[in-house]
């Protein structure tokens, strides 16, 4: 007896009708398999042909006999419509049904799998979600956390890394910065990490019959920027690389994420190229403390090309925010707002004239005398926050004054009858005294901003504002802003941004005069 093995791709919105018999459906070549059918069997792989541009015939299953199957299957949750995704899939498809088992990773903090063709090709990069650093099935002794409690980044949940995966290569339009194709997917029949609560019976928890993981397409590279000083990159990677970066916020570029290709053993000045991968740190949900490697490097330095002013121009915020939003519900409107607000930011810096790494120190936390000092952006979003507070409590005021400072003449005639309602004509109404309603909260945004450079209110922006509750895990969040408010937020947000730009290209012509130079 023959036995023959299964793998599945299952496109998830798609549904299935039992059939009476199994039909055949044509794959085409694998060069095209984007789009994908709905679902793609394939047989045993001694039933394959070793050139998958050839086209051949395969059983479909029926929706039945899918679910009741035992054999490995791979179905897309998110990213079904990115580029290249289906063609992905199906190749893993392949090597699933070859019988590979995914290869642990041994670097990182968090479970991650080789996945490997029959030939041994590493083919891509999985990411288990419940595997993650402090997911209670991290495989590498940083686990004791549920999925949706707070991770490594504090403004970044336990879980939800794979999704901001997907997100990069959804936002880096035409692979500008070259993220690889990625998607979050479902595998089912395959063996992953599973941390056991009882050493006494390892048995006591079977592996669970699927796991949700990212999934990225694996790039051959020489090595990483770890490995190399930064002169040997090209400044257009590192610029295009900066750009994705600061569009998200990233809060993790460092140059183990930074792979290197076109190097070749020869350590040719700006001849090597770099490919951005591990993008799970991006998209926080509040403007915490990005991480940027390329920020002191001498390529960050120099003017954007006309080709990068133009991509940077071209850019949509609110239109890459409704992708978001349709491709990637799960991500919360916080983050959604963030990337909004990074990308307006950086539009602007960019007519401004100002640098990559001018942009980047903007956004980016100072240490001075063993302290912490906020950015100047998340100054600025203070600034338009105590701004928004004080508009919202004048309002607030004006609407309890029209309620209690009219009062209207009792002897006013008020003439009705059954077919018309006649309104009385209003004499000009008498002012009474008003109070005062400035409650203790707007009291202390005044006070706090009366002389101080802390509000929008002040006759002068100043960026070296201090706060004491970095150790605390403070971080500036919009997600208390109201729907109505977030349009007069960044309004007022935009109205700031002129002044902080003049003073940051005053500091830094002021300190190439004093013999700073973007040369390399």
């Amino acid at each position: 007896m023959i036995y023959t093995r299964m793998a599945v791709v299952v496109d998830h919105p798609h549904g299935f009708r039992p059939l009476a018999r199994l039909p055949k459906c044509r794959l085409q070549s694998y060069s095209h398999l984007d789009p994908i059918p709905t679902m793609l069997d394939f047989t045993h792989p001694s039933n394959l042909t070793s050139n998958f541009h050839k086209s051949y015939s395969t059983p479909c299953l029926s929706l039945n006999q899918e679910f009741e199957s035992p054999n490995p299957r791979i179905e897309i949750i998110s990213g079904r419509k990115a580029p290249m995704v289906h063609a992905l899939v199906a190749e893993v498809a392949i090597a699933l049904a070859s019988g590979v088992k995914p290869k642990p990773v041994s670097s990182g903090l968090g479970g991650a799998y080789y996945l490997q063709s029959r030939k041994g090709n590493t083919i891509a990069v999985v990411k288990p979600a419940d595997e993650e650093p402090l997911a209670f099935n991290n495989p590498k002794g940083f686990a004791g956390r549920m999925l949706g409690q707070p991770g490594m980044k504090r403004s970044i949940r336990v879980g939800e890394t794979g999704l901001r995966e997907l997100a990069a290569y959804l936002l880096d339009h035409d692979g500008f910065a070259g993220v690889p194709p990625s998607a979050l997917v479902k595998i089912c029949h395959v063996t992953f990490n599973i941390n056991h609560s009882s050493t006494s019976n390892p048995n006591s928890i079977k592996s669970p019959p699927f796991k949700i993981t990212s999934i990225q397409r694996y790039v051959e590279h020489e090595t990483d920027a770890g490995d190399l000083g930064p002169s040997g990159f090209s400044i257009s990677s590192v610029h295009r690389i900066g750009i994705l970066d600061i569009r998200l916020l990233n809060l993790d570029r460092h140059a183990g994420n930074m792979l290197v290709k076109n190097f070749h053993g020869s350590y040719a000045a700006g001849a090597a190229e770099l490919i951005p991968i591990d993008h799970g740190f991006c998209l926080p949900e509040s403007l915490d403390d990005p991480y940027f490697e390329w920020l002191h490097w001498p390529q960050s330095s120099m003017p954007f090309s006309e080709t990068e002013a133009e991509y940077i121009s071209n850019l949509d915020p609110f239109k890459d925010a409704e992708l978001l939003r349709t491709e990637l519900p799960l991500i919360r409107e916080c983050s959604v707002r963030v990337f909004i607000l990074c990308t307006i930011f950086l539009k602007k810096a960019t007519c401004a004239g100002l640098s990559l790494a001018d942009i980047g120190q903007m956004m980016t936390r100072e240490f001075i005398g063993g302290e912490e000092h906020w950015s100047i952006l998340e100054i600025i979003c203070m600034n338009a926050k105590a701004k928004l507070d004080v508009e919202s409590k004048k309002n607030e005021v004006k609407g309890d004054n029209d309620e209690e400072i009219f009062e209207f003449d009792d002897k006013l005639n008020i003439n009705t009858n059954d077919d018309v309602a006649m309104h009385p004509v209003l004499s000009k109404p008498q002012k009474t005294k008003k109070k005062s309603a400035i409650d203790a909260r707007l009291a202390r945004i005044l006070q706090e901003c009366d002389g101080k450079e802390c509000g929008p209110i002040l006759r002068s922006v100043s960026f070296a504002a201090h706060n004491n509750n970095h150790d605390n895990g403070v971080c500036v969040s919009f997600e208390e802003i109201k729907e109505e408010e977030w349009t007069l937020f960044m309004e007022y947000f935009e109205e700031l941004l002129p002044e902080a730009f003049e003073e940051k290209k005053s500091t830094s012509l002021f300190k190439q005069r004093l013999g700073g130079s973007c040369e390399f």
